[in-house]
């Protein structure tokens, strides 16, 4: 077969064009069964081991709040279980968070326009429980979820 020649290249149709670029192409791109099969099993594996692994679907949580410390619940809606927590004595003060929604939710305390410094409980998903002990005198406090766009998650908690 004659070279054609068109703008100063081979035609692709040119047996030349093709037998030169086939063996230019590296066997790692046109592999061979063998070789996907290599690329394949390993990954299989992996599938297989996260699908083990991953949680059964069940909403019931790990973790379990202490006993005797102060509940509050994020539910749908954006909200706390309730508007106001309280009386409950000063000193020591365990809380423990629970989500009940299935978005991330955070608490924080604040007496006033002033934060309580070192305290933050954060839960991620449904079901997720967060717990931690803060030491707060009396007066009245707001419960606040400070991820962004829950600014009306907002409640009372009142320390005697």
């Amino acid at each position: 077969m004659p070279e054609v020649w068109h703008h100063g290249r081979h035609c692709p149709r040119d047996r030349w064009y093709f037998s030169q670029h086939l063996y230019m192409v590296p066997l790692c791109i046109i592999g061979s069964k063998f070789g996907h099969m290599k690329r394949l099993l390993p990954m299989t594996a992996v599938l297989a081991l996260l699908a083990a692994c991953s949680g059964g679907g069940s909403s019931t949580p790990t973790d379990t709040v202490p006993a005797g410390s102060t509940v509050i619940k994020a539910v749908a809606g954006l909200r706390f279980d309730a508007n106001q927590y309280g009386p409950i004595a000063a000193g020591d003060i365990t809380f423990g968070y629970v989500n009940d929604d299935s978005i991330r939710h955070t608490i924080i305390l604040a007496k006033g326009d002033t934060k309580v410094p070192n305290f933050k409980l954060e839960v991620r998903r449904k079901g997720d429980v967060d717990s931690g002990t803060v030491t707060l005198d009396a007066g009245t406090y707001t419960v606040i979820c400070d991820v962004p766009g829950h600014g009306n998650m907002r409640a009372t908690l009142t320390v005697e």
